[in-house]
């Protein structure tokens, strides 16, 4: 793109239930894509047989064979300049009239073009903060995006406005996201406030059940130690696995590897392991439970590949369709056909499918309770989103989503795919000749660099032994 457009990018940066026991014990699911815009539905993946979609299909995948749904960079340029200026004039309109409900609808979709863009922050500030003082007259659907605008970016200027409106806030997940940008203060009387307001609300509810577990994290009650790695690594034999080693936050990439259903982790041609770059953090950076937030830790179900009908920031290579718990039946789950008299989901059905030393480790049944939320459609795919957007973040070159796995995809000025670690997954996954098995999210510790194959190296080769008969 040309070094003014990037320029102008820089400069715009910018009820009487009690808790249930696991929750008081369990380690926080922490505070922080698949579009930053509005989508429609993916499209169902084929049938694994035959198909556009099948593993044969995917194993023949060139990046020569893709262009870019987003357009050339010319092209690309343009719809910038075009969403800017819906920025500025949705911006203008929600401060003149700011509990005016259309106003604020158009003013909602334009903040999702900062979140996306990370541009004009300061120019849409002004508008967000006059809305939210009466935020809570608007429906669900407008305090939503405006209530992520204030997490993901204006969390400090936004906190003197919260207060007051937090009590105020009916619906869970709206209260839950204007707690978690309340929580950013730090400050003790904001956790006091958070938890006394959830005292009064459904302890059963899993956004707010996550909550619960935030907020205690954040008053320093002690978290559980995470499991040995290798354990989870030995997960669901005889099913190929994808593992995203993530890590706190999300603010640094991560890393992606592939156990074959043999149990061994898939090679390069060279001998070493094949490994990928992929970024599992959301535009907002809300914790997975909550719409659009990061990708939840836990166990997925993979149910072959796909392709976006009509999302232009996936883009056009072929997704790996991973779903959440409730998302999916217990039969998708377990990858066997449905029976007549199929059992319900619950937290301990999907603890069974975790190895026996992971299954009271809280942060791992972050997916069962978005599940339980409603999240779907978290998928692993490419992108055509250009990275230079996040020049100077931690997690450049990688590009934020909606809640889905994110893997690099470079595309020429013309448009046409270049390199893609995507296609790259996808032979990786399918290279046994099957499409159906497991995705598992886990973070590692905190730490201010990408994660890295040093890191779980050791835990790889200790599976691979236990589940080779070589203990």
């Amino acid at each position: 793109m040309q070094m003014s457009f990037l320029a102008d990018l820089a400069s715009g940066t910018a009820s009487g239930k009690s808790w249930p026991r696991w929750a008081a014990l369990a380690a926080p699911l922490l505070l922080a894509a698949c579009s930053q815009l509005p989508r429609t539905p993916a499209s169902a993946p084929e049938p694994s047989p035959g198909g556009a979609f099948s593993p044969t299909s995917l194993l023949a995948l060139r990046p020569e064979q893709f262009r870019s749904t987003v357009g050339s960079t010319a092209q690309a340029q343009d719809r910038w300049s075009t969403d800017r200026a819906r920025i500025r004039a949705a911006s203008a309109q929600a401060l003149a009239a700011p509990q005016d409900g259309a106003a604020l609808r158009e003013f909602a979709q334009a903040l999702r073009l900062v979140a996306h863009y990370r541009t004009e922050i300061d120019t849409a500030r002004p508008a967000l903060l006059a809305a939210l003082p009466a935020l809570d007259g608007q429906p669900a659907d407008v305090q939503r995006p405006l209530l992520t605008a204030a997490f993901t970016l204006y969390a400090v200027d936004a906190a003197p406005l919260l207060r007051p409106l937090l009590p105020r806030l009916a619906a869970p997940r709206e209260f839950a996201i204007a707690a978690y940008a309340l929580m950013q203060t730090r400050q003790p009387a904001d956790l006091a406030l958070i938890q006394s307001q959830l005292a009064q609300r459904d302890r059963d509810e899993p956004r707010l059940q996550a909550l619960a577990l935030a907020v205690a994290a954040a008053q320093g009650v002690p978290q559980a130690a995470r499991p040995p790695l290798a354990d989870l690594l030995a997960i669901r034999p005889g099913y190929p696995v994808v593992f995203s080693f993530q890590r706190p936050g999300r603010q640094q990439m991560g890393l992606a590897l592939v156990r074959q259903a043999d149990g061994r982790f898939v090679r390069r041609p060279d001998g070493g392991l094949f490994n990928i770059e992929q970024l599992a953090l959301s535009s907002s950076g809300l914790p997975g439970t909550i719409t659009l937030g990061n990708t939840p830790q836990g166990l997925f179900t993979i149910r072959g590949a796909g392709r976006a009908a009509s999302n232009i920031w996936i883009g056009p290579t072929p997704y790996l369709h991973t779903k959440v718990p409730v998302e999916a039946s217990v039969a998708e789950y377990e990858q066997r056909a449905p029976g007549p008299d199929e059992p319900a989901w619950s937290l301990d059905r999907y603890r069974s499918l975790l190895p026996a030393s992971w299954r009271d480790y809280a942060p791992l049944q972050e997916a069962w309770l978005a599940g339980r939320a409603g999240r779907d459609e978290m998928l692993m795919h490419g992108s055509t989103i250009d990275p230079r957007y996040y020049v100077g973040s931690r997690y450049y070159p990688g590009t934020p989503s909606d809640g889905c796995l994110v893997a690099m995809e470079y595309w020429s000025p013309d448009g046409v795919m270049v390199h893609s670690d995507q296609i790259a997954l996808l032979q990786a996954f399918a290279a046994q000749g099957r499409d159906r098995g497991y995705m598992v999210l886990v973070e590692l510790d905190a730490a201010p660099t990408p994660v890295a194959l040093a890191e779980v190296i050791q835990s790889v080769l200790g599976a691979e032994a236990r589940m080779n008969g070589r203990r």
